[in-house]
């Protein structure tokens, strides 16, 4: 199964399922970092059900939200209807539908590790940035907690904080800062048998 139909079959229960793997500190972290301000464009990138966007709207920002995930845009269209400063735009991690040099702030929370090629999904995200844009990533630190894997569908084990800084650079990015989110993800394996507490890092840079 691929993660696109992975999230296709979980998106009606992906509010309730996100509580148990990580709080809202993650994104209030990355808000802090990257100095969001009101009135702001903002990318969120992977969106899911708008776990990022949620925060970026109660802080006045405008947000292009974008999945591959059909199921999951539609789950976000109707928490956030009231809202008319929200875009909502289907597309995949190497060619994102949005133009170049559009966006004050992108944002991906939980994203990298389901995407085939991490370098290039972070080209394209630093593509759609402005000139003095931000890039704000939250993601799994390395693991070997193989049933993500196979049970979550997750691409890559998590990264190394050092590869991350250099793929950061290797984008274009410069006063790249990593570091720890200050919690964990949490998640149990189907059967049970097997949890996981994976440290979260939180990595910025800015074009």
């Amino acid at each position: 199964m691929s993660s696109k139909v992975y999230f296709k079959e979980v998106a009606k229960e992906w509010d309730v399922m996100r509580q148990d793997f990580f709080s809202e500190s993650v994104r209030d972290k990355a808000y802090e970092v990257a100095d969001v301000e009101e009135g702001k464009l903002a990318a969120d990138i992977g969106a899911g059900t708008g776990f990022i966007t949620e925060g970026l709207l109660q802080k006045g920002l405008n947000v292009i939200a974008v999945d591959q995930s059909y199921e999951m845009l539609e789950e976000m269209k109707l928490k956030f209807n009231e809202f008319k400063s929200v875009e909502y735009l289907q597309g995949d991690a190497e060619k994102l539908p949005i133009d170049d040099a559009t966006v004050d702030y992108a944002m991906a929370n939980m994203y990298l590790h389901h995407v085939e090629d991490p370098l290039k999904a972070i080209k394209e995200m630093v593509r759609i940035l402005k000139p003095s844009g931000k890039l704000v990533i939250t993601d799994l630190d390395q693991h070997n907690h193989e049933f993500l894997r196979t049970e979550q569908h997750d691409r890559w084990m998590g990264f190394d904080r050092k590869a991350i800084e250099n793929w950061f650079v290797e984008a274009g990015l410069s006063n790249v800062v990593i570091d720890c989110v200050g919690g964990n993800c949490c998640a149990t394996s189907n059967c049970g048998c097997e949890s996981a507490s994976i440290s979260i890092f939180i990595a910025y840079g800015e074009k």
